[in-house]
């Protein structure tokens, strides 16, 4: 090999090294797991039962937090809408509150749910308390 050929297959190589070197991976900023498919079936009327979804999602939530890792933007409003479909209201009220202080940009939309929820918990309080 000749020494000229040599030189420029080390360039070549330690060229190759510094880019290597430089390349960056970007992790994501959210973990989704199941939850693109669990609402895109909701939202399409496939989901049979809430308390599946639930507990996928609850499931999802798990393992996002066990690998450090943050749930997406409305995780926490489509379980909270889940919780109130099956009247586990507290729960519900608990986790409109979690995606608002998460994604304050959310706000609006979750107040409305908010509003709704309370409206639900304090019409079903007001049932029991004339039974």
């Amino acid at each position: 090999m000749h020494r000229s050929s040599r030189t420029g297959l080390v360039l070549l190589l330690a060229g190759a090294a510094v880019l290597g070197g430089c390349a960056h991976r970007t992790e994501p900023i959210y973990q989704w797991e199941s939850y693109q498919t669990q609402v895109y079936q909701y939202l399409q009327g496939q989901s049979s039962d809430p308390q599946k979804q639930i507990a996928s999602l609850e499931a999802d939530f798990q393992k996002i937090r066990a690998q450090n890792h943050k749930p997406p933007p409305g995780f926490h409003a489509h379980l909270g809408m889940l919780y109130a479909s099956v009247g586990k209201d507290d729960q519900a009220l608990q986790e409109f509150q979690t995606e608002k202080s998460l994604f304050p940009e959310s706000t609006a939309f979750i107040d409305m749910l908010l509003a709704k929820a309370n409206s639900r918990k304090n019409s079903q309080q007001d049932k029991e308390k004339t039974l």
